[in-house]
């Protein structure tokens, strides 16, 4: 028998910004003293975002009040774009993170591509370690001024 799914994955809604928000400054606030500069998913407007992205949050099938996990999808000019994946310190490791990925790579497969891409900071190693674990492969670095960025995409099919 299969165990009943933990995280219901829904698309955010207007009244899911704040939350979302503060998904995401609690999941990056932990590289900031790693870092010089705050990280973006932490400066980023996720009204915008619900409006011109794809924006999806996990909530616990318990307890749907509580945003447990928030991801931002968007088609760039290079691909499929996992613009945000920011889970709150409390659920990491707690599988709602990577329902969310796998539920972005069903996207990317599902609006028509081959690919699926994101980019992080050089100094969250933690992150780079987890996407290299489950498939992603660095393609680039891209030197900005206080920090490296690092490239990563996924193959699809």
């Amino acid at each position: 028998m299969s165990e009943a799914p933990r995280w219901s994955l829904r698309r955010a809604e207007a009244a899911d910004a704040n939350a979302i928000r503060d998904c995401a400054i609690a999941a990056f606030s932990v590289y900031l003293p790693r870092l010089p500069i705050v990280p973006l998913p932490m400066r980023k407007d996720y009204a915008s975002a619900i409006e011109l992205q794809q924006v999806w949050v996990a909530a616990d099938v318990a307890d749907a009040t509580e945003i447990a996990a928030a991801l931002v999808l968007d088609i760039t000019d290079e691909g499929f774009l996992i613009d945000v994946i920011a889970v709150q310190p409390k659920h990491q490791g707690s599988g709602a993170g990577r329902a969310l990925l796998e539920l972005a790579e069903r996207e990317a497969l599902r609006q028509g591509f081959d690919s699926i891409y994101l980019f992080t900071n050089e100094k969250m190693s933690e992150n780079r370690a987890l996407y290299e674990r489950i498939g992603y492969v660095e393609y680039r670095r891209l030197v900005l001024e206080n920090r490296t960025r690092v490239f990563l995409r996924k193959a699809l099919r």
